[in-house]
């Protein structure tokens, strides 16, 4: 079939690969294009002045910009550097450009007939603001060059173009969404990585429990949804859709192995025979690959086997317990990273003396910085920096809040298992076992000392010191929220993601002594303490706060991280999932989110995924969302405190008052 009236020559490309003017043809199409995602693309630059447009080699002309500077308008590539914010803004912003930036993709999809059915999809680059007339515009000069029996779709970029297209008619100008055209995506990029290994490949959860003590470090594990629990190994394949912000993602993150989701599993591995076999795997954002290798590869022992992780020794004195607004981040040791975290937090809003702009004043080659680009997000324009630092903390304050709370320090933990002569005996054994890595018992004597630690009472005078620092809320039978906040998390290499239990139904004085033996005894877990062993954190050493709370109902929960997951380079975008209610949802995998993208440099936003629910989240909340995700990434700045590109991780609330409140704050393990 051909793209341009039954054409079926190629025109002459010019020497840098490019052709003017041309309408398209399936042969010129597939000498142009590249592959993104396992589609065939071409950029392509319609040029309004001169009623032409360029159709671009992508191996060539990987940038529209760098193409439309230099080889339209005469720029040296010093010039275009010298003005690159202003001439981006020129032709994706300008109401009246000239240039209308755009690629073309070569999708299929099956008639009823089975028979497969080719068509194109036209969308402008993700930070476009083009107005309606102007989408318009565009797709009815792309289509008239293109042959009328392929279809067309436009795909809008943004939040913005959505809007812009919402009183337009699919009639006049049909499309199709990003949810819709990538939803069901064979094979999707969670964490990029390569890996040689063995595939292991479990059908059920019964097979993989069946087979999970004999996982190894150069094994890759595939199944429909890997637990948490999951050991470290080579990498993970999913035959069902998750998240890159699932705790198993998480994981991978930190762990630095690859993730996907490949749907086509069962067949790839009968056609090649892959069960149980040695495998290249490879993810990266466009493309993931598995190919069986003819023999066991001679690998290397991994880094992080013989890797130690450095923890700072926990402060197990007489302290108080106390207000989370009344800690900061070096009260770690005393009481937890996550209670610190939560702590400075507080700091952060109360004081709004803390310097949020170091992530846009990092120099972003060519540019010297982007604080121009934080002046436009803050409505601040031209502003000089000590007024964006200003407005920088006005606009958190008004878009998100901290827990209110107390924590329990370490102390009381210390104090709870030295009160018992038989957890002392338990703990004993569990590390001598340890030492002699008699891994075979870890699992049983971890089991048998959270099975006591259940049956041991809290000594009177820390239940006393525990209920008397929330009188009211137990008097009045509030909801309570009791979180773990240890020093053995959210560490460089380790961030124990997951691993850690918290109560979120607890009322009364006896549920809270019970939830609270129930964290404190999740430090203990086989899982645990098995993969504190593997990296050399001492069970001396770790200890456990207590963080409790007052439950805060909410429309809407999730998490986002400061960074795109899953394209490290990309420092404009800030991740975002949510779905009704808590943020454990998303972590945990009981329903699929929605998944969205916010771009913190250049503003707007897009959608992802619409998950379980099948629509999408309202224009309003949208964008109070857009919000949230500026707010996470002006937080990255404070909290990172060795590189303002360090990514965070935030757990967050919108409450019934629409408000944001901030459950968790921690570094992304990326």
């Amino acid at each position: 079939m051909t793209l341009a009236h039954g054409e079926t020559r190629v025109p002459d490309a010019a020497a840098d690969g490019t052709v003017v003017g041309a309408n398209l043809s399936l042969p010129l199409f597939r000498t142009l294009s590249g592959v993104l995602a396992g589609h065939p693309y071409l950029k392509l630059v319609v040029d309004r002045a001169e009623d032409t447009w360029h159709l671009l080699d992508t191996r060539v002309h990987p940038f529209h910009v760098d193409y439309i500077a230099t080889r339209v308008l005469g720029m040296t590539p010093q010039q275009l550097d010298a003005e690159l914010d202003a001439f981006n803004a020129s032709v994706y912003m300008a109401p009246d450009r000239r240039f209308l930036l755009g690629v073309l993709s070569l999708h299929s999809d099956e008639d009823s007939d089975g028979a497969e059915r080719p068509f194109l999809v036209l969308e402008t680059t993700e930070a476009d603001t083009m107005h309606g007339p102007l989408l318009q515009d565009f797709y009815d000069y792309v289509r008239i060059r293109v042959d009328g029996r392929l279809p067309l779709l436009l795909k809008p970029a943004n939040h913005g173009q959505e809007h812009e297209l919402a009183t337009v008619s699919d009639a006049r100008l049909p499309r199709i969404l990003s949810q819709e055209l990538f939803g069901n995506r064979t094979r999707t990029c969670l964490n990029p990585g390569v890996a040689q290994g063995r595939l292991r490949y479990f059908r059920s959860p019964q097979d993989y429990r069946a087979g999970a003590a004999g996982l190894g470090w150069s094994d890759i594990v595939a199944m429909a949804g890997l637990p948490d629990d999951v050991p470290r190994v080579a990498g993970f394949i999913n035959t069902a859709a998750t998240t890159p912000l699932s705790h198993t993602n998480v994981l991978a993150s930190g762990w630095g192995i690859p993730n996907a989701i490949i749907r086509d599993l069962d067949a790839l591995v009968e056609r090649h025979g892959l069960d149980d076999a040695w495998v290249d795997y490879r993810v990266r954002e466009d493309t993931i690959t598995l190919e069986r290798l003819n023999r066991a590869p001679a690998l290397e022992r991994p880094v992080w086997d013989t890797q130690r992780i450095h923890i700072d020794a926990p402060l197990i004195g007489d302290a108080p317990i106390m207000e989370l607004r009344r800690l900061r981040s070096d009260d770690r040791d005393s009481y937890g990273t996550k209670a610190a975290h939560l702590g400075e937090l507080h700091h952060v809003l109360d004081s709004r003396t803390a310097d949020l702009t170091a992530f846009y004043s990092r120099p972003r080659p060519p540019r010297p910085d982007l604080l121009a680009h934080l002046g436009s997000r803050l409505g601040e324009p031209g502003a000089p920096l000590e007024r964006l630092r200003s407005s920088a903390a006005e606009r958190m304050a008004r878009t998100v809040r901290a827990p209110r709370g107390v924590a329990l320090p370490f102390h009381l933990h210390h104090l709870y298992l030295t009160s018992s002569p038989a957890l002392q005996q338990g703990i004993g054994k569990l590390k001598m076992a340890l030492e002699l890595d008699a891994l075979d018992m870890i699992d049983s004597l971890s089991l048998d000392l959270q099975h006591l630690m259940r049956n041991t009472p809290i000594p009177d005078e820390v239940t006393r010191a525990i209920t008397g620092a929330v009188p009211q809320l137990l008097a009045e039978g509030r909801r309570l929220v009791v979180r773990s906040s240890s020093n053995a998390e959210d560490l460089p290499g380790f961030s124990a993601a997951g691993i850690y239990d918290s109560v979120t139904t607890v009322r009364g004085e006896q549920q809270l002594m019970d939830a609270v033996i129930h964290v404190w005894a999740s430090l203990l877990s086989p899982r645990s303490v098995r993969m504190r062993h593997q990296v050399g954190i001492a069970l001396d050493d770790t200890y456990m706060g207590v963080i409790i709370q007052e439950y805060a109902s909410a429309d809407l929960g999730g998490v986002l991280v400061t960074c795109n997951p899953t394209r490290r380079e990309d420092f404009r975008n800030v991740y975002l999932n949510c779905t009704p209610g808590s943020p454990e949802q998303v972590v945990d995998g009981t329903v699929l989110p929605h998944q969205y993208l916010y771009n913190t440099v250049e503003g707007g936003g897009r959608t992802v995924a619409v998950g379980s629910s099948g629509t999408d989240l309202t224009a309003d909340t949208r964008a109070a969302l857009a919000q949230l995700a500026l707010a996470g990434r002006l937080l990255q700045s404070h909290f990172s405190k060795g590189d303002p590109d360090d990514a965070l991780d935030i757990e967050w609330l919108m409450t019934d008052e629409g408000a944001f409140q901030l459950v968790q704050v921690r570094p992304y393990a990326r």
